[in-house]
């Protein structure tokens, strides 16, 4: 009889690897699986829901004097471009979407107002009060902001690029992946603000108040900081390069480096790497062939061994395990998650419908004419229809009904803003 010799650890290694890499493949594609499973039609009802109207499409008020007017509650992608708001009340109002180009503000109050992607490019918001209003992914190029208090605000992923914030209080306001660069904040209050990732490039922060702040991996190349203040800022992985940091005070700042900085820091904690301070550690660390091991001892860089490769792939087996657990329960909830959002889509819709009609009705109003009769009971008719067939829905198919509606009374009211512009061409 023809004896087998057993298998050495040396023929055994291929075949554990060739294993963890079929197991490690099966588990990419189980992930990539539950992916497309968990954001498939959710994810796109949640953006179709909170995207915002078209820009300027909303309430025809430009270059109108608003200083005595009381304004709508909503006024969601009104064209306000150059119109004078000096002084008004617009704490709370919703301006989503509301291009305000070149738009008078100065001491309007603006108090929780949402501009979020609102277009305000070269709006003067002079000594404003913008206290928790809501400004996310707003364009705010070149506009003015001077004296402004803008405590609370939120900016995130806004683009003020060479806005003018001379003395503004932004006090824990949200700049979050905010771009300031050629911004102008010099002796302005940024404290407690959180900055993650904010490009202040080339900004003029001189003498600005930065305690507290957040500013982990935010940008500050060629910026202005002389005599600004950083005291027990979070600074981790912050960009210093080119910055002018003389007579910046860095007292109790967290992870600070000053690489590439220019000038002479003041208060800068032990820890701190100042400029022009050479990294000999961290440049030996990278020539070296040898890691470290948990002790901190220099070891050489070997290849798996065969425990280490049964590891992982115990390890590959339980997270397969929990992957296909999660799709068949991600599956048992799809429908009810799908209606959910469905239904959250579909009231959205429905608000906004209301919102134009309200918007409509105000710019007659404020203009002075009328629109035709039918079309106006018509999407009129069409909004207490798309409400009703809110109700009364009970699967996402059963919200078409609500859909179709309001697409009769949208072009009901394209109707009546056309004869009204004609209208207003003939006088």
């Amino acid at each position: 009889m023809r004896r087998f010799a057993p298998l050495s650890a040396a023929a055994l290694f291929p075949s554990l690897v060739s294993l963890s890499l079929a197991l490690l493949t099966l588990a990419f594609l189980a992930l990539a699986f539950l992916a497309l499973a968990f954001l498939a039609i959710p994810a796109t009802a949640v953006h179709a829901a909170s995207a915002p109207c078209k820009p300027g499409s909303g309430v025809k008020l430009r270059g109108k004097d608003l200083t005595g007017a009381a304004l709508p509650p909503v006024m969601r992608c009104a064209d306000l471009s150059g119109a004078k708001l000096d002084g008004v009340d617009l704490t709370g109002k919703d301006l989503t979407g509301a291009v305000l180009r070149k738009a008078s503000l100065k001491e309007a109050d603006l108090g929780q107002a949402r501009l979020d992607y609102a277009d305000l490019r070269g709006a003067d918001l002079s000594e404003a009060d913008l206290g928790q209003m809501q400004a996310k992914q707003a364009n705010l190029r070149g506009a003015v902001l001077t004296d402004a208090d803008a405590v609370q605000a939120e900016f995130p992923h806004s683009d003020l690029t060479g806005a003018v914030l001379t003395r503004a209080v932004l006090t824990q306001a949200n700049l979050t992946d905010a771009k300031l660069v050629d911004a102008d904040l010099k002796d302005a209050t940024l404290g407690q603000i959180k900055g993650r990732t904010a490009d202040f490039t080339r900004a003029k922060l001189g003498e600005a108040k930065l305690g507290q702040a957040h500013l982990e991996h935010a940008v500050l190349r060629d910026a202005d900081l002389s005599e600004a203040e950083f005291t027990q800022a979070e600074l981790d992985g912050a960009d210093f390069h080119g910055a002018d940091v003389d007579k910046a005070s860095f007292t109790q700042a967290d992870d600070v480096d000053l690489t590439g900085a220019r000038g002479t820091p003041e208060n800068l904690p032990d820890d701190a790497v100042a400029p022009g301070t050479a990294t000999e550690d961290d440049a030996a660390a990278e020539a070296s062939p040898f890691g470290k091991d948990m002790l901190g001892r220099e070891v050489s860089a070997k290849g798996p061994s065969a425990a280490l490769v049964l590891v992982i792939v115990s390890g590959l087996g339980l997270s397969l395990t929990l992957i296909l657990w999660g799709v068949a329960h991600r599956r048992r909830e799809r429908f009810v998650a799908e209606m959910a959002v469905a239904r959250h889509a579909a009231e959205e819709d429905v608000t906004r419908f209301g919102e134009e009609i309200d918007a409509l009705d105000f710019e007659m109003k404020i203009n002075q004419v009328s629109g035709p009769t039918h079309e106006w009971r018509a999407a009129l008719d069409a909004y207490e229809a798309a409400k009703q067939a809110l109700n009364v829905a009970q699967t996402p198919y059963d919200l078409q009904a609500a859909a179709t509606a309001i697409g009769r009374g949208r072009q009901a009211l394209h109707v009546v803003r056309s004869r009204l512009s004609a209208t207003d061409g003939h006088r």
